[in-house]
């Protein structure tokens, strides 16, 4: 290796990359900034004008102070890095967002800090750090520029009106308001300005930065550096050495630190040190944790970290740049080991408003202006936006917003660490004001007016510890020590008495020195140390969080694929999450936060990475948690604690800190110290307050083979090479995760703002939101189809109610981002609902005045008319009302979510979304050019895959909105012939659903009306309506009369329900008699409902369903097995056992559901295939005879017989000895038949029945009750030999079937057990 390479930090593994200045060019004078002029171009394609022709001369009517000015990069060394190409638009854009700012003597002009992040298009990242500060502008042509500015504007103020505008577009809104209060500094913190500026009598100053560009996040260190190279040419006296040496020193002499290891080198006047972890601990992360929590405060904070795990648009709002950098960078080190994986800008120049227009996920930080109100602020998008309005802590969040797991105790072990370090929890503002110095404590600053100490200058000077300047005792104790030769002549000296002084005052100076430099520990030094434990330690909090709940996930990836290359050939089409598994194996408070993170792109991304380790090198931060997880394994023996929901602290809080102590306290590595370099003398003259031209020819090569540094420096390379060596490899190690960091991220490019390339985002983006609905419905397809989608090779076989609500909600937000793009003209925080209102207005206008109304007819449902309902109107107008009707419903983004899944409820989505956009003139209105919806092919694409989802149910309407009002009509059909239609009674329902029941409601006596079908039948049927709270899916309908009048036996053929806002329709057949002497004489019955589905649909494809998950008893028109026209071809032994046994697993299926999966249970009890069905084949399987003397005899009258002789068998053993458990059953067999008898409700014989084996099986008596009924003589009078009751080994195993039963908490409808009291 040559002496010039080996001098210097390999040149991939330095510490800074470049050094950037930025400022006022005086050869080209003030010029607008061109990002301004770009923003005229968007604002006049947006307003329809030629953009080609928009006016892009400067606005007079501001005040020269408060224009934009373009800024330009004035130098930046080395010219080029082969492994990072400097790029100078975005970098200057960057280090002065707003461009070039100017003030006068009569403004607060202290130095203020920022970073920044730029992001390539391969996700790697690479940070800026910038100091600006004011520096007087000499150049009289720049002066008098300004003048004359303030003379235009001042005319041009005197002869215009007052200016008067205004926009409905939320960008307009959004530029004003940032514009308005835009002063330079708060009005309240100044004197009274002056009338204009005077080059006469004011001093005018212009904004320079100074910038420093790293590949790792080394903010303190880097804040260190340029504060003390400002304070260099502010002092009064030179600083020791040129400028020319601490830039180069940085730039070629500092190499990055070891993992695990810290590194200290010298800026102009002070040390600096850092220190980065290592590779099994949490990744380097320097911006200060501390400060956003006390700036949002604990419980703000973990919100906005809820929405940026769920993949939200977050803006973050504030008058400091730097305080967005904290927050966005803090936080995004707490998803550790997730990674953001989407739009990160940071800090967004006002000039580009036009990126929060993007219709994806995006962290974007907005300045705010002193004064500006956030009512005034309309942002493009609002629906699924979490603002963060730091400076005020105030946060608004998205709706329908799930809590992050155990947040209440994690919010507490949060706030127990803050306040060790003194921070309050509830946040607080920042120490320094937002129009303050942005000077971080623990930077020593020397102003105009203060010179460093002498002796800071002189320890700087003679630094024994550095290994470079002054270094000869060091280099010559160092020569003694590893000469064994000459220490065998010092030890021989000592023991015959010779002293060797020289000898022992080097190693006790050397000692001195060292031992000094451990115990002296400035301030600054503190705060630093402070600042980097507490936030390692909030951070442990957070990934042990994560530790806690994905601690088995790897059990559940699936890895199926043979090689990489195949894997990524079909990536999209598989796998590779067992989701349904993973929740239900989670605690029940985790599942709505968790049901919804596994959806994200982070998550996928992680398992994506996790499947990738077996083929590549695994992620660095995959390898760091999982490291976690097999150390929380080992104390927790297959981790039964890690999936219960009790919280669990982080117990590695002391010993992260400690790590990070250790290394600051010990220094591992000393950088090569500033020197003297081989520079042209006269240039670069020291002149107080002005930065001065840097020689270029020094500072963008590499250190020369100076002799008179080399001798000084030649203990250092030989130290140093081991360890540059091992950065090479960190280096590698580095690259690969700052590759992978953001491997899916679509981040626009800062650097080419041409109109062109805006266009070619925007159909970026248009491609991915298409691309997303094909994604989204076919996975909500796959998921809903159940076994028939298992069949065709798409995975799992159901889906539970979570995860559905889930998907829906997520394609509620794609519809909301799709109707934001390219959005112009917007009312209310949700697109999708303000174009519905636009539309709502100009149907209605229309429709007023045509001259009829039939002008627009809408679609309608082409249900039989013989079922008695009328034909329900569907179109977009009338469900709109509906929802506008719900005053449950508050917000526009609320009602919007609801119309959706209305919608799909109603397999309307694709037609209702179709007839919204027929209108073009409005839509042309409402967007720009480029939007999403303007892009015809696109569009019907979106359409035709929102189509496929009317192949599947949803009741997602009905499930979620479950306290509105919603009206339902009844309507009773008798059995066709009319004699039989007529009743004098005063008939009654009871509709009873999932949700509820309806209560009692009466129908109108002798109200018939009659309907004809299409071959003009007659048919009668009573009609009501009548309006309750969502009762959710119907189930059962309770129908009976009062028996009154002459008339008062009635034919009932079936009852028909409909929900008259979703349209779904329920039959409840009945097929028997309601009155007294006629069939089982009774008055009332209990019906079981099936759904409807709506028949004849050529088009739309509403036809279609969903294919069952289980299959549940159909319920087609029962009629009793023991009636009179119920005698057809009679069951066999073995169907009777396998109906029985079929009845009980299903009720059984039911329970291994998770609750809010279950189906309904009165329809397994008294389905059409239930357990009541089921039971009566069994009893009345060889009745001897059902008709004695012309009178119907049913199972009831077996059982009434039973009990009369258990009861009197019972007194007359009074006072015998009987078994007691037999006695027991036999009573309260007694006990409920004559409760049921005793009830006041005429429910019939069979009724009666199936009401004692509803009771029997809720309170597990059933199998007790078979044998006291198959001992009783009765039976023997009335089945025959062959009967299955009378086989006691068929009735043995019914018991042993019916057992099972008891294993199951059994609750019954109200409607079952009404009037009953046991």
């Amino acid at each position: 290796m040559s002496e010039r390479s080996s001098a210097a930090a390999p040149p991939p593994c330095r510490f800074a990359h470049y050094f950037v200045i930025c400022g006022l060019d005086t050869g080209t004078g003030l010029e607008p900034d061109e990002l301004a002029a770009l923003h005229q171009w968007l604002e006049a394609d947006r307003q329809g004008r030629d953009p080609d022709t928009a006016t892009t001369g400067e606005n007079f009517k501001q005040s020269p102070l408060k224009r934009t000015f373009k800024s330009k990069v004035l130098a930046h060394f080395p010219e080029n890095v082969e492994w990072n190409p400097f790029d100078q638009d975005a970098v200057n854009m960057l280090c002065m967002p707003k461009g070039l700012s100017f003030r006068t003597q009569a403004d607060q002009c202290e130095p203020q800090f920022h970073s920044f992040i730029i992001t390539k298009e391969d996700g790697s990242r690479t940070y800026g750090f910038v100091h600006t500060f004011y520096e007087e502008v000499t150049n009289r042509q720049i002066c008098s520029a300004m003048q004359t500015l303030y003379q235009m504007h001042n005319a041009d103020n005197a002869s215009a009106d007052p200016p008067s505008s205004s926009s409905s577009s939320s960008m307009d809104s959004l530029a004003s308001s940032l514009d308005e209060a835009d002063s330079p500094t708060s009005p309240s913190s100044l004197p009274c300005r002056t009338a204009g500026y005077d080059s006469s009598r004011d001093t005018l100053y212009v904004s320079k930065a100074l910038c420093l560009i790293t590949p790792m996040p080394f903010m303190h260190a880097c804040r260190n550096f340029l504060s003390q190279l400002h304070s260099a040419i502010t002092a009064a006296t030179p600083p020791p050495l040129p400028l020319e040496s601490y830039i180069h020193n940085i730039l070629y002499e500092v190499p990055l630190p070891s993992p695990g290891r810290s590194l200290k080198f010298h800026g102009a006047y002070r040390p600096i040190i850092c220190q980065r972890p290592r590779l099994g601990e949490l990744p380097l992360a320097d911006f200060p944790l501390g400060e956003a929590f006390s700036m949002l405060g604990v419980e703000n904070l973990v919100q906005v970290f809820t929405c940026i795990m769920l993949e939200m648009q977050i803006l973050l709002y504030s008058q400091d740049y730097q305080r967005l950098m904290v927050v966005a960078e803090g936080i995004t080190t707490l998803l550790f080991p997730f990674q953001w994986q989407h739009v990160y800008v940071p800090i967004l120049p006002a000039s580009l408003l036009h990126f929060l227009d993007a219709p994806v996920p995006y962290l974007m930080g907005l300045q705010s202006k002193d004064g500006t109100d956030r009512s005034k602020l309309e942002l493009p998008q609002e629906a699924n936006l979490c603002f963060v309005d730091i400076d005020n802590r105030y946060i608004e969040l998205p709706e329908d917003f799930p809590q992050f797991p155990n947040k209440t105790q994690f919010i507490q072990e949060l706030s127990d660490v803050l306040r060790q370090y003194g921070v309050s929890p509830n946040g607080g503002r920042s120490p320094q004001s937002p129009s303050g110095p942005r000077v971080s404590p623990s930077v020593t600053t020397y102003t105009s007016g203060q010179e460093p100490k002498v002796s800071d200058l002189r320890e700087l000077e003679d630094d024994g510890r550095n290994g470079n300047l002054q270094g000869d005792k060091l280099d010559v104790l160092e020569l003694l020590q590893g000469n064994a030769t000459l220490e065998r002549l010092q030890a021989l000296a000592k023991r015959t008495g010779v002293t060797v002084a020289r000898v022992d005052a080097l190693r006790a100076t050397v000692k001195g020195q060292g031992a000094a430099g451990l115990g002296k520990r400035t301030a600054a030094e503190d705060e630093e140390l402070r600042n980097a434990t507490l936030s390692v330690q909030l951070r442990e909090v957070f990934a042990n969080r994560f530790t806690t709940m994905f601690a088995d996930y790897e059990a559940f990836v699936i890895q199926s694929a043979p090689d990489l290359e195949s894997w990524l050939t079909n990536r999209e089409q598989m796998h590779n999450f067992d989701k349904a598994s993973f929740l239900s194996d989670q605690p029940e408070p985790y599942l709505p936060f968790l049901s919804h993170f596994i959806e994200t792109q982070m998550f996928a991304t992680f398992i994506d990475n996790k499947i990738m380790s077996q083929w590549e090198e695994k992620e660095p931060l995959l390898s760091v948690f999982d490291a976690r997880v097999d150390k929380a394994r080992l104390y927790n023996v297959r981790a039964p604690n890690l999936r219960s929901s009790t919280y669990q602290r982080s117990s590695i809080l002391k010993e992260s800190a400690q790590s990070i102590e250790q290394r600051l306290m010990k220094i591992d590595h000393t950088a090569i110290h500033p020197h003297l370099l081989d520079m042209k003398i006269g240039q670069g003259k020291y002149e107080q307050g002005f930065f001065p031209k840097l020689q270029a020819d020094v500072l963008n090569n590499g250190p020369t083979n100076n002799k008179t540094v080399a001798s000084q420096r030649k203990k250092d390379r030989s130290r140093q090479q081991t360890d540059h060596l091992n950065l090479y490899n960190d280096l590698k190690e580095y690259m690969q995760e700052a590759r992978t960091l953001g491997k899916n991220l679509r981040q626009p490019k800062l650097s080419d703002l041409s109109p062109a390339v805006i266009a070619q985002t925007n159909w970026k983006f248009v491609e991915g939101l298409l691309k997303e609905c094909r994604m989204k419905t076919k996975r909500m397809l796959v998921e809903k189809m159940g076994r028939e989608a298992v069949e065709l090779g798409h995975g799992e076989a159901n889906i539970t109610g979570l995860e559905e609500n889930t998907l829906i909600a997520s394609l509620c937000d794609l519809l909301e981002r799709i109707w934001s793009h390219g959005l112009q003209i917007k009312q209310g925080k949700s697109a999708l609902w303000s174009h519905l209102l636009h539309y709502q207005a100009r149907e209605e206008k229309l429709l007023h005045q045509a001259e009829s109304p039939g002008s627009h007819v809408p679609d309608r449902r082409k249900f039989d008319s013989s079922a008695g309902l009328p034909v329900l109107g569907v179109s977009l107008i009338h469900d709109m009302r509906h929802i506008q009707s719900m005053s449950e419903i508050k917000t526009d983004v609320g009602r919007a979510r609801a119309l959706i899944r209305l919608s799909l409820e109603k397999k309307l989505l694709s037609q209702h979304l179709k007839q919204l956009l027929c209108r073009q003139a409005l839509t042309k209105k409402l967007y720009k050019r480029y939007a999403f919806l303007r892009c015809e092919e696109e569009k019907e694409q979106f359409l035709f895959h929102l189509l496929s989802l009317n192949a599947v149910d949803y009741f997602c309407f009905t499930s979620v909105f479950t306290t509105i009002m919603i009206p339902y009509r009844v309507v009773i059909i008798p059995i066709k012939k009319l004699s039989n239609a007529m009743t004098t009674s005063n008939p009654w329902v009871c509709v009873s659903g999932e949700l509820g029941d309806s209560g009692i409601m009466q129908t109108p006596k002798n109200v018939l009306e009659m309907t004809f079908d299409s071959a003009f039948r007659p048919h009668v049927h009573i009609s009501a309506m009548f309006k309750c709270q969502n009762l959710g899916k119907l189930t059962t309908v309770q129908l009976g009369h009062d028996n009154a009048g002459l008339l008062a036996k009635w034919l009932v053929d079936c009852v028909m329900v409909r929900n008259e806002i979703t349209g779904h329709t329920y039959r409840f057949p009945c097929g028997r008699w309601l009155g007294k002497g006629v069939d089982d004489g009774s008055l009332e019955r209990v019906l079981i409902g099936e759904l409807l589905l709506p028949g004849g649909e050529e088009d739309s494809g509403r036809g279609w369903g969903t294919p069952p998950l289980q299959s549940s008893p159909s319920q087609t028109r029962r009629i009793s097995i023991t009636s009179q026209s119920g005698r057809g071809q009679k069951p066999t032994c073995p169907q009777i056992q396998e109906a029985v046994g079929e009845a009980v697993n299903n009720i059984c299926k039911h329970f291994h559901k998770p609750e809010k999966e279950r189906g309904s249970l009165t329809v397994l009890l008294c389905g059409e295939s239930g357990l009541v069905a089921a039971l009566e084949q069994f009893f009345h399987h060889g009745f001897k005879s059902a008709r004695l003397f012309q009178r119907s005899v049913f199972v009831w009258d077996f059982v009434e017989k039973a009990v009369v002789h258990m009861e009197s068998v019972s007194q007359m053993e009074d006072g015998q000895e009987t078994v007691e458990p037999v006695r027991v059953t036999c009573q309260s067999l007694c006990r409920y038949v004559n409760a049921i008898n005793s009830t006041p409700r005429n429910i019939g014989k069979d009724g009666k029945f199936q009401l004692l084996v509803c009771l029997g099986a809720r309170d597990h008596l059933l199998p007790q009750w078979l044998p006291p009924l198959v001992e009783c003589p009765v039976i023997l009078r009335m089945y025959e030999d062959s009967s299955m009751l009378r086989d006691r080994t068929t009735v043995n195993s019914f018991i042993g079937v019916l057992e099972t039963l008891n294993d199951f908490p059994i609750t019954l409808e109200a409607s079952l057990v009404k009037s009953i009291s046991l």
